[in-house]
């Protein structure tokens, strides 16, 4: 549910009723108590914990500031911070989520950065803040970086026997790999499967359609995907599942593979690479490792990517709010100590100091983290954009797909068709 159609659903009327008690509260515009900052993000209850033990050390040492914190899942925090954008009370500092990006600088939540005194970019060589901007304006900032990635279970692989094909252009491509997860699946003797099925994976089908020749979105705020592309990526998927070497989708509870339910049924994952710092720990008998995912020789240059994962500070932020908002803000991307005390879940630090300070503390499998970042990031890169406004809501299209697919309601031609349709629609309504 975008602003437009909240708005239209409860009236202006009902909007202007519920902002007044704010007002008399003596709230600012953000709906703070004036000098406080509302800091909201998600995550589960670990990540959680950890945030607050990091904001304790912020406010022993910013006394003056008052946080407040507002945390939620990731569904329940995209539907608050909509109630929020549509009656402009909107905590001072918030995440963004990867498909909402474009749709909050529409709404016009982002501050620009670059002119607060509090917040210190001295870390940030000039030619990466140019990459951080959107439309050439500093208005977010990434707090992390991750990538795509294929994980695998080593344990598993030494169990069976078995190798992953070569880690090197000429053998590391999709057909290899499919071919090895099939081999793999009909002699596991535990009856494992190859993978999830993880056509839902939206970095990964991002890298796919990348080396095929098209982007997810275009910058001209459209759907990227080539029509061949999509459909390619659907019959690579179909191929494992029709071969007994990808889980159906009753045996991963959906379309998003449940880790705590595939964890020990299958051998490999297509997922991010941040995802091994917490998964792994709920297996921690097994040795888990991940590289980067696979390219065929005729891939186009340049269709390596990380993703920006960002934090902005709310356009409506009081006078009497902004520095502590800055001074948060500075501790959340310029403060190891912030990294330290929540760890690598969300990602590599976009600070390059901090990313330094960071790494010889971190555990194993945060390094696997870092240097699988690391390894991406200085590959050959052409420009990546973000989601339009009105595609929020395109993986749910993309599930709803994928689950027409393999019940076999669609062949591979009308799920592509489908797909296409129903994301450019919601694009195109939001334009009007």
């Amino acid at each position: 549910m975008d602003r437009r159609t909240f708005t239209r659903l409860i009236g202006a009327g009902a909007m202007t009723a519920a902002a007044a008690p704010l007002a008399a509260c003596g709230r600012s515009a953000s709906g703070s108590t004036e000098g406080a900052v509302r800091y909201a993000w998600w995550g589960d209850a670990v990540r959680q914990q950890n945030y607050e033990a990091a904001l304790a050390i912020f406010s022993e040492e910013n006394p003056d500031v008052t946080v407040r914190p507002e945390f939620a899942d990731y569904d329940a925090f995209q539907e608050r911070i909509t109630v929020q954008m549509a009656g402009r009370n909107v905590p001072e500092l918030f995440w963004i989520p990867s498909p909402q990006v474009l749709t909050y600088q529409a709404a016009n939540l982002y501050r620009t950065l670059d002119d607060l005194d509090d917040f210190d970019l001295s870390d940030y060589p000039d030619d990466l803040l140019e990459t951080f901007k959107l439309n050439g304006e500093l208005n977010t900032m990434p707090r992390s970086i991750f990538t795509p990635c294929v994980r695998w279970n080593q344990t598993f692989l030494e169990e069976a026997g078995a190798e992953l094909p070569a880690y090197d252009e000429a053998n590391w491509t999709w057909d290899a790999l499919a071919q090895f997860l099939i081999d793999y699946s009909a002699d596991n003797p535990q009856g494992r499967k190859g993978a999830a099925y993880c056509a839902n994976s939206d970095m990964v089908f991002e890298s796919w359609l990348r080396q095929h020749g098209s982007d997810l979105w275009t910058e001209d705020g459209t759907l990227g995907a080539d029509p061949a592309a999509l459909e390619g990526w659907f019959e690579w998927w179909e191929r494992l599942r029709s071969a007994g070497a990808a889980l159906e989708l009753s045996e991963q509870e959906g379309a998003d593979p449940e880790w705590s339910v595939v964890g020990e049924k299958v051998l490999m994952t297509l997922q991010n690479s941040n995802h091994i710092v917490d998964e792994a720990q709920q297996f921690p008998d097994y040795d888990f490792q991940q590289r980067m995912t696979p390219a065929d020789p005729d891939a186009t240059a340049g269709f390596r990517f990380g993703y920006l994962s960002r934090i902005a500070m709310y356009q409506g932020t009081s006078d009497s709010s902004l520095q502590g908002a800055a001074k948060l803000l500075d501790f959340n991307l310029n403060d190891a100590r912030m990294v330290a005390q929540t760890g690598l879940t969300v990602g590599a630090p976009a600070n390059p100091r901090v990313l330094a300070e960071i790494r010889p503390d971190a555990t194993a499998d945060e390094l696997k983290l870092l240097d699988l970042v690391d390894e991406e990031m200085q590959q050959e890169q052409r420009p990546r954009y973000e989601a339009p406004p009105g595609s929020g809501t395109w993986r749910d299209v993309m599930a709803r797909t994928i689950e027409a697919l393999t019940l076999g309601n669609v062949d591979i031609p009308t799920a592509a068709t489908q797909f296409t349709t129903e994301v450019t629609r919601e694009i195109e309504a939001a334009r009007r």
